[in-house]
This record gives C-alpha cells, sequence and structure tokens, in this order.
C-alpha cells in the first residue's frame, strides 16, 4: 500500500515538472512558473471572446474598428508579448470600460471611444495589453482550479468541462478586478507601452480624471477598479513617467 502510494506521488510530481514551463517573464521582472501554455491560454481566451460576441451587441463599423485596431496593434507590437496575435471588439454601451481576455483578445465599450482622445485611449489598451503581458489572469486561474487544472494542462488532456469552468474563473477576475499589485503594475507597463508607441504617457492622468466623473458606470467594475483608489493610480503613473525619462 505505501509503495502504491509512493509511486503515485512521484507520478504526479513527475507530470507536474513535465508539464511546467518556467518563463522570464519582462514584464513583471520576474521568474516565473506556469501550467498553462500559451496556446492553451489562447484557447480559453478565444472561447471567452466568442462567448462574449454571442451575448453582446457589438459594433461593426469598420472606420471605428480600423481606429481602434490600428492604436492596439502598434502598442501591442513594441509590447512584451508582441508575439500573440491581439484581436480588438467594440461592444455597444455608452460608458467608458475596456477589459482584457486571456491570450490577447482586447473588448472595448463603444462610450471609451466616443470620451477619449487617442492618447487616452492608447493608455487604455496599453493597460489591458499590461495585463495580459503580466498574466495576471493565468495566474489567479491557476491558483483557482489548482491540481486538477494542473494535471490536466500537464497531461494534455484540457476537456470541455475544465475550458468551462476555467472560463468562469476567467469572468469573476476580469469582472470583479484585480489586486493592488496588478492594476499598479499594468499602469505601469501602460506608461512603458505608450512612450515606446509614440503616444503621451501624461493621457493617462487626463484618463483618471475623467474615470473619476464615471465612478457610477459599468467601469468601476473593471478598469476602475475599488482597488487601488484613483488617486493612487495617478501617482503612481507620474512617478513612472519622471522615472521613465529620468532613466532614459
Amino acid at each position: 500500500m505505501k509503495r502504491v502510494k509512493i509511486f503515485t506521488l512521484l507520478s504526479l510530481l513527475l507530470i507536474i515538472f513535465v508539464g511546467c514551463i518556467t518563463v522570464d517573464n519582462p514584464a513583471t521582472q520576474k521568474r516565473e512558473v506556469y501550467f498553462i501554455d500559451d496556446n492553451t491560454e489562447v484557447m480559453i481566451g478565444k472561447n471567452m471572446a466568442e462567448s462574449i460576441v454571442r451575448e453582446n451587441e457589438m459594433v461593426y463599423d469598420r472606420k471605428l474598428l480600423s481606429y481602434l485596431t490600428s492604436i492596439g496593434k502598434r502598442i501591442a507590437s513594441l509590447s512584451d508579448r508582441n508575439y500573440l496575435n491581439y484581436e480588438f471588439y467594440i461592444i455597444r454601451e455608452e460608458s467608458i470600460n475596456a477589459f482584457a481576455l486571456p491570450g490577447g483578445y482586447i473588448f472595448v465599450h463603444s462610450g471609451t471611444l466616443e470620451d477619449l482622445d487617442k492618447d487616452e485611449l492608447a493608455f487604455v489598451l496599453a493597460h489591458e495589453i499590461g495585463h495580459i503581458c503580466a498574466r495576471h489572469s493565468i495566474k489567479k486561474l491557476q491558483a483557482s482550479l489548482g491540481v486538477n487544472l494542473i494535471l490536466a494542462i500537464a497531461l494534455k488532456d484540457v476537456q470541455s468541462d475544465l475550458v468551462k469552468k476555467a472560463i468562469d474563473v476567467m469572468y469573476n477576475v476580469i469582472f470583479l478586478g484585480y489586486s493592488r499589485q496588478d492594476e499598479f503594475l499594468a499602469d505601469s507597463l501602460a506608461v512603458k507601452y505608450t512612450i515606446k508607441a509614440g503616444y503621451d504617457p501624461r493621457s493617462g492622468l487626463s484618463l483618471m480624471e475623467k474615470l473619476k466623473k464615471e465612478s457610477n458606470s459599468q467601469y468601476t467594475l473593471a478598469f476602475l477598479s475599488s482597488h487601488p483608489p484613483i488617486e493612487e493610480r495617478k501617482k503612481n503613473i507620474e512617478a513612472k513617467i519622471k522615472e521613465y525619462y529620468k532613466g532614459g
């Protein structure tokens, strides 16, 4: 009996080791361990994107989509995960709102395009791309699904039920907001990416002021999260702008 338990434990450890991916993440500047590879991440994001498109009224105006995509692709091409195929969508909603799905899928409310100038929109997209580059949602997914997910990924046996469960977890992660640290990092990366792409990073400050006025909209569930407070985000953005130009 003991031999069986030892064999099972060793097998489990071997499976986890084989399925483990160690990445030097330039976005976080840390060496990180993942059990979800890029292909699986994209699969999860694609399933979520298709679900969101089915359940919402989408905007398919070519001019607007071209405008959004051109800014987003420009920033994404200079990001820390520029190898992903980023896709951009517009949901017909009046509020200022945006959110990112795993694998490079980014949704923006139509009100965002109406109320923000080009540099502010660029900052929003850079922030969401920052979440993707830092793999914030994937880390939360791994923590939430635990050993079952690790084993399935390691065995390359991602069943539909597991994908559905992963999607449910992702919805909670994205729409309930990220941690203070995650939001600060996404803002910091937005400063970095907007500067590299030729946009004004100070747009992040004017964006924060506009978001204050939108505090009662649906945006409070995503970009304008209750953690951290807006004033703290502004201070962080200001500090990162100074730091970036000082270093340059």
